[in-house]
């Protein structure tokens, strides 16, 4: 089956949705430094650097009639919070992405973004608007909220899902179902790669973190470095023995003297591949960019694990025909 990605990002979504069965026919992505991770990873994808609101599917006619169009769009502000010019960013490209349907008419469509865009009242406008484009266009929408942690992913990460299908397959889609078995700790996870250059305390501390990462963010390309969040998840990471104030370069050395109850800024930093783990990234993806830009494409990406399953159950839809499942 083929698939159309937009605002692709470093490919956590569309490496998920490759490994369910979707061929990209093409990933746009305006990022250059995604761009670069993108092409470097997988030599055969074609990778559009554009603006998604310069995205014409008439000039590039093979994106016609794919099985799925997916999206991991911008985190969509609220109107009540999004009031500024350079907010309105996030709302555009949502939109942009509807109106695209109606130019490709793909038979599936998905699209992931904050939780609150499935119920929350705040974003019922925008939930009017996507509801009326898409069935007048004769989709049939599904809204979720999932949580990674239910796919095998370190992280109590809630995610805001609409998967919208064609008539003659929309009564067969069904969610994923949670995986049986718990889902690491962020110390689980970790352990091996603290203990890599030798520091002794990495036991103890993979001890300390024995629990769920708070929701990995990215930040706004607009402002700020790189850090693992506001100040509540700054302070639950330092519960867990990181300083979540910043990224590290290196995990600890072998000389690393460890105060678990000492100074925050004296804690290890999470480097960008621990980070990578925690999002279920495969060790071999590469990513492409300076420190900063290298995390940021992580934050905003959608772990793989929970995009194959996504996708797993997108193409069983796809696949079957002649009614509803029993």
């Amino acid at each position: 089956m083929t698939s159309l990605e937009i605002c692709a990002g470093a490919g956590g979504l569309t490496m998920g949705l490759d490994a369910a069965g979707f061929d990209p026919v093409a990933l746009v992505e305006r990022n250059r430094h995604a761009c670069d991770t993108l092409r470097t990873n997988r030599l055969g994808w074609r990778v559009l650097e554009m603006d998604l609101r310069d995205f014409v599917a008439q000039e590039h006619p093979y994106t016609y009639d794919v099985d799925l169009l997916a999206a991991g769009l911008p985190r969509v502000k609220s109107p009540a919070a999004g009031r500024r010019i350079e907010d309105l960013y996030e709302r555009e490209l949502l939109e942009a992405a509807v109106w695209l349907v109606a130019e490709v008419r793909p038979r599936a469509v998905l699209i992931e973004n904050v939780p609150a865009l499935v119920s929350d009242d705040a974003f019922t406008g925008i939930r009017e608007f996507v509801r009326l484009e898409l069935e007048h266009l004769g989709y049939a929408l599904h809204w979720r909220t999932i949580n990674a942690r239910d796919f095998g992913i370190a992280q109590d990460r809630r995610m805001g899902l609409l998967v919208a299908l064609q008539p003659e397959s929309a009564g067969r889609f069904r969610w994923p179902e949670p995986l049986r078995t718990p889902p690491p700790t962020v110390g689980a996870v970790l352990w091996k790669s603290m203990a890599a250059r030798g520091w002794p305390g990495a036991v103890a501390w993979a001890t300390r973190a024995d629990r769920l990462a708070p929701a990995i963010v990215g930040g706004s390309e607009r402002r700020g470095g790189a850090d693992l969040g506001p100040t509540g998840t700054k302070k639950a990471w330092a519960r867990m023995g990181v300083n979540g104030g910043g990224i590290g370069d290196e995990v600890p050395g072998a000389d690393y003297q460890w105060d678990p109850n000492g100074d925050v800024m004296n804690l290890p930093k999470l480097t960008v591949e621990q980070v990578a783990l925690l999002q279920g990234f495969p060790p071999h993806w590469r990513l492409q960019g300076g420190k900063t830009a290298r995390y940021r494409q992580l934050g905003h990406a959608t772990p793989p694990p929970v995009a194959r399953a996504l996708g797993e159950r997108i193409a069983t839809a796809l696949r079957s025909r002649g009614g509803d499942l029993p």
